[in-house]
C-alpha cells in the first residue's frame, strides 16, 4: 500500500493523540509528545488540526508531524518504522517539496528523532545542522523529594494568577485565561496538570504545565517559567522538582524537557531539579 500523506480534521485528533501516546518510551531519545499538542491546544482544535501531518500505511499512522509556526515541523514516526527506508524517503521528499503542503518555500527546519533514518537522509540529502536543543529526563522510579514551597494543582476559576505567572515569565501578553481554558479542555488537557508555586507570603512566584501520556509512559514539562519579579531565587528548582513530583503521581516513568542549548541558565535550572542532560540534538535546515 502507498504511503498516504494527510492533514487531519478536528474529528481526527483523538486518533494522532492516541498514537503519540503509544509511541512514548523511555528507551527512545525524546520525541514528539501528546503535550506538545497539547500546548497548541490553547488556540482550538480546529488550528491544531491545520497545524498536524500524518503519514499512514493502510489506514496506520506511521509518522505525524506538527507545525510548530509555519517555518517548523517536528516529527515523530512510529517505533517499528524508525528504521523504513520507503518511509524516511516520503517523509524527506514531502518537507522538501513545498508543493506538498508541508513547509513553505522559504528557509524551514525539521525536528526528528536522533536514531531515525529520517534524520540521516535529511543530511545526506543536504539540509545542513540546524538550532541546537538540550533534552533532559529525570527518573521517576525512584521517590521526588519535597520541593520545599508550597505548591498546588490550578483549578478551573483558579487559572488567571498562573496565566499571569506565564505572561511575566515569557514577555507573552497573550496567554489569557480564555486561552488557558480552551488548552485545558483539549484531548491532551485530560491528562495534564497546571501547577503554581507560591512564596511565603502566598505569592504566586512560578508555573509549570505537566502532561501525561499514560501509566509508566514519560511525562512532558511545557512549559515552565518564574515570575519575572522573582527570578534568581530558586523558584525554578522548585517548580520543576513539583512537576516531577505531580508526574510521579500520575504514574509516568519519567519527566521529560527540552529547551533551547543556548538558555544555559535554564538548564542549570533543569539539572539542579534532578533532571540529567541527555545527548544534544539539532534540528536540520534548509535554506530558501
Amino acid at each position: 500500500m502507498a504511503i498516504e500523506l494527510s492533514t487531519p480534521d478536528a474529528g481526527r485528533l483523538g486518533d494522532v493523540v492516541r498514537a503519540l501516546r503509544d509511541w512514548q518510551h523511555d528507551a527512545a531519545p525524546i520525541q514528539l509528545h501528546p503535550g506538545d499538542l497539547g500546548w497548541y491546544w490553547r488556540f482550538g482544535a480546529d488550528a491544531t488540526a491545520a497545524a498536524v501531518r500524518t503519514w499512514s500505511r493502510d489506514g496506520q499512522f506511521l509518522a505525524i508531524g506538527f507545525l510548530d509556526g509555519p517555518d517548523v515541523v517536528r516529527m515523530t514516526v512510529a517505533p517499528w518504522a524508525w528504521r523504513e527506508e520507503e518511509l524516511a524517503h516520503r517523509l524527506v521528499a514531502d518537507v522538501s517539496e513545498p508543493r506538498r503542503g508541508v513547509l513553505p518555500d522559504a528557509t524551514a527546519s525539521v525536528e526528528a528523532p536522533d536514531g531515525t533514518r529520517v534524520q540521516e537522509l535529511l543530511s545526506e540529502v543536504g539540509w545542513s545542522l540546524g538550532e541546537q536543543w538540550t533534552p533532559l529526563r529525570r527518573d521517576l522510579t525512584r521517590p521526588v523529594e519535597q520541593p520545599g514551597l508550597r505548591t498546588e494543582v490550578v483549578a478551573p476559576g483558579q487559572e488567571s494568577e498562573f496565566t499571569a505567572v506565564h505572561r511575566s515569565a515569557w514577555g507573552h501578553p497573550r496567554f489569557t485565561d480564555e486561552l488557558w481554558r480552551a488548552m485545558t479542555a483539549g484531548l491532551p488537557g485530560t491528562d495534564a496538570r497546571c501547577l503554581l508555586a507560591r512564596d511565603e507570603r502566598g505569592v504566586p512566584v512560578a508555573g509549570v504545565t505537566v502532561w501525561s501520556a499514560g501509566p509508566g509512559k514519560p511525562g512532558l514539562l511545557e512549559p515552565m517559567g518564574v515570575h519575572a519579579d522573582h527570578r534568581g531565587r530558586g523558584y525554578g528548582r522548585t517548580i520543576c522538582v513539583a512537576a516531577a513530583a505531580e508526574l510521579e503521581k500520575m504514574g509516568a516513568s519519567s519527566a521529560l524537557v527540552c529547551t533551547r542549548s543556548s538558555l544555559d541558565a535554564a538548564v542549570a535550572t533543569y539539572e539542579s531539579a534532578g533532571f540529567r542532560r541527555l545527548p544534544e540534538r539539532l534540528d536540520r535546515t534548509r535554506d530558501a
